[in-house]
């Protein structure tokens, strides 16, 4: 590898390890996203503090990331293979951030602003798969995994070679990120997505905390 793909694949790592959902929900007071949920740094797990416009802006800066700076890569050495080489360290920074001991999200987001920005064909398809799985079947996981599953086939119709193998890639790297969803769907127990308001995991934890300090 050449040190101007190796600058590449550091930028993307350092860039990409950035933890907006536990940055973001720290500042605001909600404490540790790590302790809530799933444990994930994600959106997801950033709306069970029943902070929509939290996980949105959450959503928004994972997605932005690897895209961002995959576009900045190629512009810098008007190279795409560069710009693909700095967003799927992007992805890998995010799933196994340095500053959070390599523990972080699953990079859905992260993968899908990747495609979004270097094939935007390819990113719009695989969010309208996502979109159709999650609306179809209510589970985030599942429509995930679909979308990610669908989208090298996507970048060797509408894109290309080198886009179809780093996807493929990060849809493995997806896949073995989600192996507890996987199990979960395959006993039936994994959660539904709800489109009625509940109560944020954070108020629940304070109530308990409460009720405990009483007794």
């Amino acid at each position: 590898m050449t040190p101007a793909f190796l600058i590449c694949a550091a930028l993307g790592y350092l860039f990409g390890s950035i933890p907006f959902g536990l940055v973001f929900t720290r500042m605001v007071g909600l404490g540790d996203i790590r302790k809530i949920g799933s444990g994930n740094i994600g959106a997801t797990n950033v709306l069970r503090t029943g902070r929509k416009d939290l996980a949105l802006l959450t959503l928004i800066f994972d997605v932005f990331k690897a895209g961002f700076i995959a576009l900045l890569c190629q512009w810098m050495y008007q190279s795409h293979l560069a710009g693909m080489i700095a967003g799927v360290c992007a992805v890998l920074g995010h799933n196994y951030p340095i500053w959070l001991k390599f523990k972080g999200g699953k990079g859905v987001a992260s993968t899908l602003g990747l495609m979004l920005a270097m094939t935007p064909v390819v990113g719009v398809l695989t969010a309208l798969t996502w979109l159709f799985v999650a609306v179809t079947f209510r589970f985030s996981s599942l429509s995930a995994l679909v979308a990610l599953f669908a989208a090298p086939f996507y970048a060797l119709a509408f894109a290309n070679s080198t886009a179809a193998l780093c996807y493929a890639l990060l849809t493995l790297l997806s896949f073995y990120r989600h192996k507890e969803n996987i199990k979960r769907l395959i006993r039936g127990e994994e959660s539904k997505i709800s489109f009625k308001k509940k109560t944020s995991a954070v108020s629940v934890q304070n109530t308990k905390e409460a009720q405990q300090k009483k007794k």
